[in-house]
């Protein structure tokens, strides 16, 4: 990782493991029981940093995905044609468990094994993380329609990406995607317009006819979708509706466009319309949206992740250029102010790997402390990673001066991808008000989940503060809790990391964090305190 080139120009960062050289994942692997995955994300590990899988991830990037609606002869076809690079990425993640793995091992620990890999891969392509953990997401769901699951089980269950487009009883894998959001409603989903009709019986159960449209249908070159659709005015219904009907001809599921977004370039997202496609009830009808709402919470948790895995790729990339870049004559790393500001990267990057490999592991048991933990934490770590996920990708950017904003740079994509999972499963706006949901629902959930951070930040006068303001905020009335939605979830979510790295971090990292994240001129400006007089040592325990 040091050396001096000869022109002052940072050689890029490749073939170096991205597991073993990350101290805080692997003993968040160790901590959640998953040993048993060690070797295979060693082996992971090297395959994210190589440069084979660097090149793939970029051209993946490179050329985009394109829509073709018609045949040559004037059919529907609806494809999205993808570089090879694309599937040689989305092997990878079918090959290392990111669509099925806690779904299929029955040890709770698989959850942790689960979040390492979605960690890594976030952090070389995170295009090819949308359909693949939509894949694992919508698993439960589907376990609703036993007969359509049984059909299907084995697709699901499988580790290797097939990209053909044909019917699925063709398929060897598998992949299902979501349809939820509307032109008119966007995160108001109860006011879908999008209409399913009965259709008789059939071997998977009620059939429908679903005429409407989705204006985000990600990714539309998945075998199938979860959609919600609207039976009678009861309410919304969920549905899957599979690219090929079981007659096996093309079902009406006509792509309109894909969209141009700012980064996710690699993933193809789509504005879709359906002129009665076939489709097949999955749980109860009229109760479709807490039916996907499940989906949602498990890829809630890969939001949370992946941006953990942001904010460590920019801090391993700004670590890498800045020991290897000299200015007024030694390391730009061992510049004070450089110093102090990686320092605080390197705290931000360690409590966000903490907040969600521990959430993650708390998805593998049903234990009450776990369950309430989820229901509270869940939407709370998507907000604060994937917020802070876009602040520090653009610090690290800065970092590089004018080599990070050039597209031949591994700054640029990373950038362009961290907002959109701020945006994906609920905007930050959603998630506080979901935190607050849960407490105003659950309040059982919230006290079991205070009692325990108040038991660790006994240790500490200053986190034990903040535990208090929650426990006297949750007794305002609800018009004014909901008005400090934001400010609420901020405080939840550094109490709950203070209280993390009390318990795993170093005594002298968890002392920087305490006293950098509480301290009043923390927050607007990264680098403004590391906490600590030695911010060298944080940087120094970051990389192995």
């Amino acid at each position: 990782m040091i050396g001096i080139h000869p022109d002052n120009q940072v050689p890029e960062l490749k073939d170096y493991n991205v597991y073993t050289s990350d101290p805080a994942l692997c003993r968040a692997v160790a901590r959640g029981g998953a040993e048993w995955r060690d070797a295979e994300l060693v082996r992971q590990g090297a395959e994210y940093g190589s440069e084979a899988t660097l090149r793939a991830a970029e051209d993946a990037n490179h050329y985009e995905p394109e829509l073709h609606t018609h045949s040559p002869t004037g059919q529907r076809i609806d494809f999205v044609k993808f570089h090879p690079a694309w599937h040689t990425m989305m092997s990878i993640a079918r090959r290392n468990g990111i669509a099925n793995l806690p779904f299929f091992d029955e040890r709770p620990s698989a959850w942790t094994g689960y979040g390492a890999s979605l960690y890594m891969h976030s952090q070389i392509e995170s295009g090819s993380t949308c359909p693949t953990t939509m894949t694992k997401a919508c698993i439960p769901v589907m376990r609703l329609n036993g007969a359509l699951y049984g059909a299907v089980a084995s697709k699901l269950a499988a580790t290797e990406h097939d990209e053909r487009d044909v019917p699925l009883e063709q398929k060897r894998s598998m992949t299902v995607g979501m349809g939820m959001t509307e032109k008119q409603g966007g995160s108001d989903v109860r006011t879908n317009t999008t209409r399913a009709v009965p259709h008789g019986q059939g071997p998977w159960g009620s059939e429908f006819l679903i005429t409407g449209h989705k204006w985000f249908f990600s990714a539309p070159m998945c075998d199938g979708h979860l959609v919600l659709a609207k039976t009678d005015e009861r309410g919304s219904s969920c549905f899957f509706v599979p690219r090929w009907r079981p007659d096996g001809t093309k079902n009406a599921i006509h792509i309109q466009r894909l969209k141009d977004k700012v980064g996710n370039r690699s993933n193809s997202s789509s504005e879709v319309e359906f002129k009665e496609a076939w489709a097949v009830l999955v749980g109860e009808e009229g109760r479709g949206i807490p039916t996907i709402i499940e989906m949602a919470t498990y890829t809630r948790l890969d939001c949370a992740l992946s941006s953990a895995g942001f904010i460590r790729q920019a801090l391993a990339q700004a670590m890498h250029y800045t020991r290897n870049r000299h200015a007024f004559g030694k390391a730009l790393a061992d510049q004070p102010v450089m110093t102090e500001l990686l320092g605080d990267m390197a705290l931000e990057s360690e409590a966000a790997t903490l907040l969600a490999m521990d959430l993650a592991s708390h998805f593998g048991s049903t234990e009450p402390l776990d369950v309430a933990w989820r229901r509270l934490m869940t939407p709370a770590a998507k907000f604060w990673n994937c917020k802070r996920a876009v602040a520090l990708t653009g610090e690290a950017m800065e970092v590089f001066g004018g080599n990070g904003y050039v597209e031949t740079g591994p700054m640029g994509r990373l950038f362009r991808e961290a907002p959109v999972n701020s945006i994906w499963e609920g905007s930050g706006n959603v998630m506080s008000l979901d935190v607050l949901r849960a407490v105003s629902r659950n309040p059982g959930d919230v006290h079991l989940v205070l009692d325990h951070l108040q038991d660790i930040a006994s240790q500490d006068t200053t986190v034990l503060a903040q535990t208090q303001w929650l426990r006297d905020a949750i007794q305002l009335p609800p018009e004014q809790l909901e008005r400090q939605a934001r400010r609420f979830t901020q405080r939840l979510v550094l109490a709950a990391q203070a209280c993390l790295m009390l318990q795993h971090a170093s005594p002298e990292a968890s002392a920087a964090f305490i006293g950098s994240r509480f301290d009043p001129d923390w927050g607007p400006v990264t680098g403004i305190s590391a906490g600590t007089t030695d911010p060298a040592a944080l940087l120094r325990a970051a990389w192995q």
